[in-house]
Formats: C-alpha cells, sequence, structure tokens
C-alpha cells in the first residue's frame, strides 16, 4: 500500500575533533539504522566534527576534515540506499553557517543551515556561525573539487528547503529551532510536511528532561506530523554532559524513546509509523494557510520512497509513556557517565579525592561509586567497548570486573588528610565510607607540613599567627584556616601523580573536587585549596539536591555510613576543636542557611535579580520567617560575600554543569570579578524600601 514508513534516530557519542571516531560511530549507526528496516537514519547536531569544537571552528581544518568525512560517508557502501541525514559546518560565501547534509547513493540532496541559532547559557552558536535568514529562499552551493570527484555535482540546493521523497516529505530543525516561539515545524506542517526532524546538542540539566519531551509532543500535537529527535550523548570535552533522549513521535504521542543516560556511544532507535495517520489527523484539524503572501516550501524533490508496496503486515509502534528520572537518579547517573567518558579518554589511570567525611567529598565518592556499578552492568550486558576502555585504564589486558566495590579499589583512592583541627568522627566517618565502596583508603596528616610552612613565614618575619580561639585576629584565624586548606591541594596532586608510581603500579590519577554550586556562589571555598583539582561532578549541584542524592545512595547501594554523614553538620574542621568537638559549621560562617542560598541562587542567575529586585521578592517569599529588615541584610550580606569572592570564580576547577544557576565563570555566567563590594546605590535603595515600609507598619 506504501504507507508506512520505518524511520532511525540516534543518540551517539561524539567528541570533538575526534574524526576518526566519530565516523566509525555514525557508520554504526547507519549499519544498524539499516538493519532494523529504516529508509532514513538522523543523527546529532555537528555529529561529524562534535559540537563542542568551540573556536576550533574558526579553523579551516575543521571544516577540511568535516569534508573528507563526508567523503567517507558518500563512498561507504554502508551508506548505499538509506538517506542519511548529518551534520557539520560549511562555509558559503565565506559565510560559516551550522549545517544538516541529507545524502543518499553517493548524491548530496541538500544543505540546510541552521536559522534560529541558541546564543543563551552555556550555548555561544553567534560566535562562530551565522543563521540563514533567507525564509524559503535557497542558493547553488559550489562543492568541494573533492566531494564533486565522488557524486558527480558541481552544486546542490543550500537554504530554507525541505525534501520530496515518492510518498512523503520530510523537514528539517536543528536543535534551538524546537525551542523557538517561531520554530520552523509549524509552517511546515501547515505546508504539508509530515516528517519533522530535529538534530540536538543540547546538556543535561536537573529536572530538564520533561521540557524537552513535552516540546517534541507538542510539536506534533498542535496540526499532526511525524517528529524524529536526535541528540548527542557524553562528554565531548567540555563541562556539559549530552543526554540523549533520542524519540520519535506521531500525532502528539510518543511511540519510540531512546535512553537519557548510558555508556553506549552509539544507540539507535527505529520506529514503524503510518503516514495516513497523519493525514487522517490533520484532516480534521488544519486549514491551509490564509495569508495572501504565503511562500511554500521549496521542494527538493528524490526518486525514493520511504514505504514499500508489500506493507500491509508490517506493525507500527504504539504510544508509549516516557520513564523520566527523579533528580536523585539525575545526580547518580549523569556525573557518573561524565567521570567516565572524561576519565577514558584522558588517558589517566583513575580518580583521586580528599575525602573529608562530609556530604560534599562523600556524594563525589558516591558518583564514582555510581560509575562503578554502571561500568560493571554494561560489561555483564556484553559491551565489548566498555571492557576494552576498563582494560586500558586500569593497565591489564585480560581484567574483568565482577562488582562495583572491586572496580573501586582498582581506580579510586580516596584520603583523609587529617590535621590537630580534625575530629575522630569525620575521620570515621570517611574510613567507613571508603571501606564499603571498595576506594584505596589513605589516611594522612598535614600538621608537619603545615608547621614547616609556618615555620618558614616566622622566620622571616618574626610572627607566629595564632587562630581567633587562641587570642589571633581575623586576618590570622583565615590565613591559618587557608593554609591547611591549600597543604592539602599540594598533597592531593602529590599523591595523585606517585601514588600508582610507589605501589608500583603505571600511570597517574585525576584529583576530584568536591564543592557544591552554593559554595561557589557565595565563594566559601580557600582559592586553590581541595576545590581546585581536575574536575568537579557536583560543582553544578546544590546543597540540598546533594543531600536527596545521598539518601537515594544509602538506600540504593546500601551505604549505611551515608547516614552517619547526612546527620553530622556540614564543617570546614579548619579551625581549633572544643573539648575534642567540632566549634565551627558552615552555614554559621557563611551567615544563611544551603537552602536560602538555593533560592537567592535561583533569583540571582534565572531571574536576573540585582540586590534591590531580589529584595523586593524575598520579602514576600519569606514573609511567613523573616522580617523586611532581616531580609534586607541577608540580601546585603549574600552580595558583598559574592562580590568579595567572584574573583575565585574565575580559577575554579571544571565542573559538570547541573544546575541553571550555576554561577560558573568559564562560559555560563558572565559576570566582573572586581565589583564595588559597597554596591552603595543598590543598597541604599533596599534601605530607603525597609524604611517606608516600617512606617507603613507603624501607621496601622
Amino acid at each position: 500500500m506504501g504507507r508506512k514508513v520505518t524511520l532511525a534516530t540516534c543518540s551517539l557519542n561524539q567528541w570533538s575533533l575526534d574524526f576518526e571516531g566519530n565516523l566509525e560511530r555514525i557508520l554504526k549507526s547507519i549499519e544498524i539504522a539499516k538493519t532494523h528496516g529504516a529508509k532514513y537514519r538522523l543523527g546529532p547536531e555537528l555529529e561529524i566534527c562534535g559540537y563542542g569544537c568551540a573556536d576550533h571552528f574558526y579553523e579551516s581544518d575543521t571544516l577540511l576534515h568535516s569534508f573528507q568525512v563526508l567523503r567517507k560517508l558518500l563512498e561507504s557502501p554502508v551508506t548505499q540506499d538509506i538517506i542519511c541525514d548529518v551534520g557539520m559546518p560549511i562555509m558559503h560565501h565565506n559565510v560559516r553557517y551550522n549545517c544538516r547534509v541529507l545524502f543518499l547513493n553517493r548524491k548530496i540532496l541538500l544543505i540546510r543551515p541552521k536559522m534560529l541559532m541558541a546564543n543563551h547559557g552555556s550555548y555561544r552558536e553567534l560566535r562562530w556561525f551565522s543563521p540563514w535568514n533567507q525564509l524559503r529562499k535557497t542558493e547553488e552551493y559550489f562543492l568541494p573539487r573533492m566531494i564533486q570527484e565522488v557524486t558527480g555535482q558541481d552544486t546542490v540546493p543550500f537554504g530554507d528547503c525541505v525534501l520530496s521523497t515518492k510518498d512523503t516529505c520530510i523537514g528539517t530543525e536543528i536543535c534551538a529551532e524546537l525551542w523557538n516561539p517561531r520554530s520552523p515545524h509549524i509552517d511546515m506542517g501547515l505546508d504539508g510536511v509530515e516528517i519533522f526532524t530535529n538534530s540536538s546538542a543540547s546538556h543535561h540539566e536537573l529536572r530538564k528532561a520533561d521540557q524537552r519531551v513535552n516540546l517534541v509532543r507538542s510539536a506534533t500535537t498542535k496540526s499532526g506530523g511525524i517528529y524524529l529527535y536526535a541528540n548527542q550523548r557524553g562528554c565531548d570535552g567540555d563541562r556539559v554532559y549530552y543526554d540523549g533522549c533520542a524519540m520519535v513521535a506521531i500525532n502528539g504521542d510518543l511511540v519510540a524513546q531512546g535512553a537519557q543516560f548510558s555508556l553506549n556511544d552509539v544507540e539507535v532507535i527505529t520506529a514503524t509509523v503510518d503516514l495516513e495517520d497523519v493525514r487522517s489527523y490533520r484532516g480534521e484539524l488544519c486549514q491551509p494557510l490564509m495569508e495572501s503572501e504565503h511562500k511554500p516550501c521549496h521542494r527538493v524533490k528524490v526518486d525514493f520512497p520511504l514505504s514499500t508496496c508489500d506493507d500491509f503486515y508490517l506493525p507500527t509502534h504504539q504510544p508509549i509513556m516516557w520513564h523520566f528520572h527523579t533528580p536523585e537518579e539525575e545526580i547518580s547517573l549523569g556525573p557518573a557517565c561524565w567521570l567516565w567518558d572524561y576519565l577514558r579518554r584522558s588517558g589517566q589511570a583513575g580518580f583521586l579525592l580528599p575525602l573529608s567525611g562530609g556530604v560534599d567529598s562523600s556524594s563525589t565518592a558516591c558518583l564514582v561509586h555510581s560509575m562503578c556499578v554502571l561500568l560493571c552492568q554494561a560489561v555483564e550486558d556484553g559491551n565489548t567497548q566498555v571492557l576494552k576502555d576498563i582494560r586500558r585504564v586500569v593497565g591489564d589486558d585480560s581484567y574483568c570486573p565482577q562488582q562495583a566495590k572491586e572496580l573501586c579499589g582498582r581506580i579510586f583512592t580516596t584520603c583523609y588528610m587529617a590535621s590537630e583541627n580534625s575530629s575522630e568522627d569525620t575521620r570515621n566517618r570517611a574510613k567507613e565510607l571508603a571501606s564499603q565502596i571498595g576506594s584505596s583508603h589513605m589516611n594522612i596528616n598535614i600538621d608537619m607540613a603545615v608547621k614547616g610552612i609556618l615555620g618558614i613565614f616566622s622566620a622571616v618575619t618574626g610572627r607566629w599567627p595564632q587562630f581567633h580561639a587562641n587570642g589571633g585576629s581575623h586576618r590570622e584565624n583565615l590565613a591559618l584556616q587557608n593554609v591547611q586548606a591549600r597543604v592539602r591541594m599540594v598533597l592531593a596532586y602529590l599523591f595523585a601523580q606517585l601514588s600508582l608510581w610507589a605501589s608500583g603500579r603505571p600511570g597517574g590519577l585525576l584529583v576530584l573536587g568536591s564543592a557544591n554550586v552554593d559554595e561557589s556562589l557565595t565563594g566559601y571555598f580557600t582559592k586553590y585549596d581541595c576545590s581546585s583539582a581536575d574536575i568537579n561532578p557536583i560543582g553544578g549541584i546544590s546543597k540540598t539536591d546533594l543531600k536527596g542524592f545521598l539518601l537515594y545512595c544509602a538506600e540504593q547501594f546500601q551505604l549505611s555510613a551515608l547516614r552517619g554523614i547526612l546527620a553530622a553538620p556540614p564543617t570546614a574542621e579548619l579551625e581549633p576543636l572544643t573539648d575534642g568537638q567540632v566549634s565551627q559549621t558552615d552555614e554559621a560562617d557563611m551567615g544563611m542557611t544551603y537552602s536560602e542560598l538555593s533560592v537567592i541562587g535561583r533569583l540571582r542567575k534565572i531571574s536576573k535579580c540585582g540586590p534591590f529586585s531580589m529584595f523586593c521578592k524575598l520579602i514576600h517569599m519569606w514573609k511567613e520567617v523573616l522580617s523586611p529588615t532581616e531580609v534586607a541584610q541577608k540580601v546585603k550580606h549574600f552580595f558583598w560575600m559574592y562580590s568579595v569572592n567572584r574573583h575565585k570564580m574565575t580559577t575554579v576547577t571544571p565542573s559538570y554543569h547541573a544546575e541553571s544557576y550555576s554561577p560558573d565563570d568559564n562560559r555560563f555566567d558572565l559576570r566582573p570579578f572586581l565589583y564595588n563590594t559597597h554596591w552603595t546605590w543598590q543598597f541604599r535603595c533596599i534601605d530607603t524600601q525597609v524604611s517606608q515600609m516600617t512606617a507603613n507598619t507603624s501607621k496601622q
């Protein structure tokens, strides 16, 4: 009958500038798609070179090597008899575009440049690419000679066009175009396009997956149609993790779903759908465009059907319910997969973590344990690439992990760095957790190193600083805390470089950091202390979410040590103990609770609030617990801490991006790092408002 079509979309773990590996993964996805009977295969955004090339997009080499890979794809017998839709950068009339290239049987059908760019948050596409602004217009693109030799074509259509096969019409969207209020699929659908495709490089954020799914569903609920969504997966060399979620929807219903988090480098999702379902759906709901100057889509025709004449007995995919992970599950899976990608691609032999026995470092430790659980499960499921990578990391070609705890002992080293200010409680908590997850654990005393450094200072100045508890000034107290913290960083890197050497094993270890997003926001850490590491998997996660994550781990992984860690007050343990007990707590030091910080952080970044507008919102949000004067004090204190310490964000460890209020200075949250910390004008506005409110209250 020729009405049912089998379509394929995918999630690929591409790596920026890894042209060889990217080519292999693209070919493998096409091969799998064909095995499942698909006649059309969609891949992620810029999959040939990798999405995260950043300023490498400026280089002519990136364009050259992308075309070289395209030639390999055109020549490969794997790509025959299936429409292939791949992404790469292309320069047209000396302007660089983010493009989709559709080809079939050694012929390029069309090139569709991206029209609506992603230029918010972590995205900076307008830095490297220009949008195609010519609606419904195409031009001739002159192919490079190396491509002409394969295709026999001199030029191909370039611009805003759709593909008409013998039985249907396919229109392209690229990533952010789906999220835009003027999404191309709206007009394309009203002009008869039946299949929409979206090639994305969409990164993970906590609680974001439902937005993506809802957008895909709504795109076909309004006017019918079939929607294919492809996405990158994994760490391609930056702070973000691309979280897959390849899917297929028809008329508002999801019929195929890929994994959000996975260690599989290639995942292909196929679905068989009935074109007549789209036509029936539209026949009742849709009317043709009535604008007097409506311009129809430019159609590029291809003599190729997606359906066959004998599809009567071919079953179609039925609607499914999407399974959404809880935030705790997202934390346990996303950063764990990111850590594995970073480790196997860095060429190092494992991780080292300064484990203090607190919530933050314990969260990082649990993420490594979760990574090991995923690795063992992947090996059990027959993932040969994961097993190959594990053997390379541990330096043993015959090794096969049986349990996560055993694998942890091979690739994860933890160390408790005690000082005279450390308590037995935190030492024991760290030791117990290390034992339960299986890490190779060390106890290190740093007092000798601290006293040696202070001795150098005393020899030069003739003065010996004292803690505040012993009569010292604030400056002395802070400096003594900082020297302990910085000694721990130096020792962490020393043991990361040489601990495997000392035991006769090859390689070095990556140092893991454990400062959360709230501490980064206020600068509640020492510059160049244990927050300074190679990577930090929890740097984009709030303290509140981390506590929920540890509760989840206590149940999911049977880690009873976490209950004692959660019950203890957060502390840096850098000041002297009182009767052997901790006298310093994080929340007292910061002057606000972690839950308050989460609210303030979201207002600052997501709601775009300065001091005055934040105060105006918080007096209503916190009216049941704080007076306007107390709210004003909180807001002023936060902005003072934030501005005094913002310089620390310029050197903070690269962190997994997981939260939309992250203060990451590299790309996501661009701000000055030298402020007028008095905020004179802003704070005066707050004071004026408080005075007016107080006066009005007294009159009532």
